[in-house]
């Protein structure tokens, strides 16, 4: 275990729905690092994960819902994926005003998969440079958004991949970003 994000904490924002590999893996990455992966969503209690849109996978535990999280305490965001996840709290308002303190805050913002989808709604998308799975492409592409076929993409402090596949390097990715942010 390394210790390059000791003494910071990574917020996680999804709720029921999620693609469970993308909470899980990128979380034990942070974990791994030395971090603190907190678990964000609108409501307290567990949330359900999905497996590939079918079936159900584990409950996870909300550390912290919408109306206690601040974006201050955390290093980074990460916005896993999982199309009823991503398709529902995107148009909550308070997830929306979450991922928009991040972005203009200028801390790193790791969507992965339908993850990018909240970035539309919270409208800070247009003139970004991102990946995602295809199925949003046209979806970014409209809010302004350049879309490139990569499995990890870094604009700044946004921080893209396209699918559970591209895990591995999506979490080397975020975790070196994450490392340069926890040094300054």
């Amino acid at each position: 275990m390394s210790n390059e994000l000791a003494g910071h904490k990574i917020a996680f924002l999804c709720k029921r729905g999620v693609e469970q590999p993308e909470l899980t893996e990128p979380w034990k990455a942070v974990l791994e690092a030395g971090g603190q992966p907190v678990l964000v969503s609108e409501e307290a209690g567990t949330i359900t994960a999905m497996i590939h849109d079918w079936d159900y996978g584990d409950d996870f535990t909300v550390d912290v819902t919408l109306d206690d999280a601040k974006p201050a305490d955390y290093l980074a965001l990460v916005l896993p994926g999982g199309t009823l996840n991503s398709d529902k709290i995107r148009t909550n308002e308070k997830a929306q005003d979450f991922v928009r303190a991040f972005v203009e805050d200028g801390k790193p913002v790791a969507p992965i998969c339908h993850g990018a989808w909240i970035m539309i709604d919270a409208e800070v998308i247009a003139g970004r440079t991102l990946t995602s799975t295809p199925r949003i492409r046209k979806d970014l592409e409209n809010a302004g958004a350049t879309w490139v076929d990569e499995e990890f993409h870094r604009d700044g402090n946004l921080l893209s991949s396209r699918s559970p596949r591209d895990l591995d390097a999506f979490n080397r990715g975020i975790v070196e970003v994450f490392a340069e942010a926890a040094s300054k």
